[in-house]
């Protein structure tokens, strides 16, 4: 019962003996390639893949109508395989109105209240997850680009929250992700912490799940107080990742351990 706590102290130790360096251009790996051949063919086989389950429910509330409006998300946007291609390649993305970036769970929220004139979906919420994944599963194979200059200074603070050492273990995300990573803690890969498959399907959760769930559990695991759902930094943080993923193939939805 004692060995994860003890396998925490030794990365802790490790990360502590050398200075955090980014990884280079040349060494980024897609979290897909520390999986085991199993856990790969999974996310291959489109039949075998639990998130296409959330795909094909996105499928049908895009087409669905809601809201006081009583409008469908293909009634301004037709077809997903057409206007949506890309799209999740580009978020968080810097929303004028409110003069900060927003991830794609947010921006089909605002969707929802500003043209559907529909309740916002919460976190994690079934069809949330489904119409994200459905929207980001039109991206696959798509380069992730972070590009606009408007979003540099949000970039520069999600960096320094992955940097910044907190919680009661006195980790970063950098300790973790850029000086261990191909290591292993409590008995699985530490990747390198590129978010090319979100939403995706974990087997420790047997669910769906979007990036900012995977990086509250990241915070709490060391011990630290996590953000709630939909806050500025975790969106920052979600952007810096991207940043780092910038020009890797979208994989949406990946299948994670």
């Amino acid at each position: 019962m004692r060995l994860p706590g003890i396998i925490v102290i030794v990365a802790l130790l490790t990360a502590g003996a050398v200075c955090a360096a980014e990884i280079p251009q040349a060494e980024r790996r897609s979290g897909y390639s520390f999986m085991t051949p199993d856990t790969r063919a999974m996310q291959d086989d489109d039949t075998a893949n639990p998130g296409m389950l959330w795909v094909l429910d996105g499928e049908a509330l895009w087409k669905r109508k809601t809201g006081s409006a009583d409008k469908a998300c293909a009634d301004c946007h037709n077809d997903a395989r057409t206007s949506m291609k890309g799209t999740a390649a580009r978020y968080p993305a810097f929303d004028k109105t409110l003069g900060r970036p927003v991830d794609l769970e947010q921006r089909i929220n605002l969707c929802r209240i500003n043209h559907q004139q529909a309740p916002p979906l919460p976190y994690e919420n079934r069809d949330l997850l489904a119409l994200t994944a459905f929207v980001a599963q039109q991206s696959r194979g798509v380069p992730i680009e972070t590009s606009d200059p408007q979003l540099e200074p949000f970039i520069a603070k999600g960096r320094e929250l992955f940097m910044q050492r907190q919680g009661q273990l006195n980790l970063g995300c950098t300790n973790c992700h850029d000086d261990n990573w191909d290591k292993r803690l409590a008995g699985s890969a530490i990747t390198q912490a590129h978010p090319t498959g979100y939403p995706l399907y974990r087997l420790e959760w047997q669910s769906l799940g979007s990036l900012q769930r995977r990086l509250r559990a990241c915070i709490t695991g060391i011990r630290a107080q996590a953000y709630d759902y939909g806050a500025p930094e975790l969106v920052e943080l979600e952007l810096y990742l991207m940043s780092r993923a910038h020009g890797m193939p979208v994989e949406a939805p990946a299948v994670r351990p």
